[in-house]
């Protein structure tokens, strides 16, 4: 853990929204992760699109989700051994890499005229299986690159770059795609990845292993210990299976481009504001956070948040006229970064440090499986009933789970910090 300098040993009350930016290896990596995440954003954007392009299905919308989700469960627990076994640093040069080749095959594919939805499924899951390793790697790393008191500081400005990483990419994609096509998108992510390279290159902060590997990839008994701390710890268990359920009904950005098309009528630039416009919500209520400091009635807040996001959903969903509905989408992301800034601040107070990996890649099954399940969910709906009726009831279903968790664990509801 890095020492405070006496320019760091503030007040509360006079802490810089930005304080922890002055860690110079969290600044590097901060500034790293603004480019590539944009890069990475746009591909999001660019696969959506390409595969509504090339087969006009919702379920296939929906079955990029089923392909990102299946190296997910059977890596991230695998992944996070890893990163509490293996030097955190030297795991994300690998994965960060390997999604870097991932952009740079599907700009081939892409640029030789033989790319195809099974193609883009085939590559999305290998950069799912590299995701599943550097996720864990990369929230474990933060915590060992500012101090204790600034970590929430820190999480929220990482929720802030991930945000306007994301106004920017689909905004810029959507205009790319409307005037290049596609295939450019993906270089553009391929280059983006050499900014978190270099900033991991730069680092000073070496930290150890947390766990001794005994010269093993996969320690049995290491995962069964993160098993254990998440089974018994309420608070971090109920989070985690809030969040799985929220996103795995309330998801309503796999189904933008049926939106943009059959409904909005906007075509692919709105397609890219409505993909920017949750991070538009999340940036401005992220700096909203950051400028507060520390919030003491967290699960409260927390789950105030989760139920934002579920009825602006709904709303979304009612919606037929684009700017209302980029305005409530707005809304969607500002309940979503409260959320997953207070969750991740919770999980990360709570955790050791030897056992964050390992929690990290458990949430990650939640985390990104629900998002996953919930693209297929929706494609299958939206397929059956309507894009409309399956937003509306998923937000309708978010809601009715907020008020069901609240009541069950009331643990959650009066955590404080």
């Amino acid at each position: 853990m890095n020492s405070i300098s006496p320019s760091l040993k503030e007040t509360p009350s006079r802490l810089s929204p930005f304080i922890a930016l002055q860690s110079r290896d969290f600044r590097l990596i901060w500034f790293g992760q603004l480019i590539s995440v944009a890069g990475s954003q746009m591909q999001t954007v660019a696969i959506n699109w390409h595969v509504w392009e090339l087969t006009r299905a919702p379920l296939a919308l929906g079955l990029i989700g089923l392909a990102r989700l299946i190296p997910i469960v059977f890596f991230s627990l695998v992944g996070g051994v890893v990163a509490d076994t293996r030097d955190r640093r030297r795991v994300m040069l690998v994965t960060q890499t390997t999604m870097m080749l991932v952009a740079v095959s599907l700009g081939i594919v892409t640029m030789r005229g033989v790319v195809t939805p099974l193609a883009i499924y085939g590559l999305s899951a290998v950069a799912a299986a590299a995701l599943a390793f550097d996720m864990p790697a990369r929230q474990s790393l933060i915590p060992n690159l500012v101090p204790r008191e600034h970590l929430t500081n820190a999480l929220t400005l990482s929720s802030i770059v991930f945000q306007i990483a994301t106004i920017v990419g689909p905004g810029l994609a959507g205009i790319l795609i409307g005037s290049y096509g596609v295939g450019v998108i993906y270089w553009i992510n391929a280059v983006s990845f050499l900014a978190v390279i270099a900033a991991l290159v730069l680092m000073h902060a070496r930290p150890k292993p947390q766990v001794e590997a005994n010269g093993q990839l996969f320690n049995l008994h290491a995962l069964r210990e993160g098993f254990r701390f998440v089974r018994n710890s309420k608070i971090i268990f109920s989070t985690m299976l809030l969040d799985f359920l929220a996103t795995f009904f309330a998801g309503a950005n796999t189904l933008l481009p049926i939106f943009a098309t059959n409904i909005l009528h906007v075509g692919a630039e709105g397609y890219g504001f409505l993909s920017a416009a949750e991070s538009i919500g999340s940036v401005v209520t992220g700096a909203i956070v950051s400028l507060l400091g520390d919030i003491k009635h967290k699960g409260a807040i927390l789950l105030a948040s989760v139920s934002l996001y579920g009825l602006a959903t709904v709303l979304f969903g009612l919606s037929n006229l684009f700017l209302l509905s980029v305005f409530f989408l707005m809304l969607v992301g500002a309940g979503d970064t409260v959320s997953t800034i207070l969750r991740q601040t919770i999980r990360q107070l709570v955790t050791p440090d030897n056992l964050r990996g390992r929690m990290t890649s458990i949430n990650m099954i939640f985390f990104m499986g629900g998002p996953q399940l919930g693209e297929m969910e929706a494609g299958i709906a939206a397929t059956l009933l309507g894009a409309p009726f399956a937003v509306i009831t998923g937000g309708i279903a978010t809601v009715l789970l907020v008020a069901l968790t609240a009541y069950a664990v009331p643990a959650l509801r009066h955590y404080k910090d």
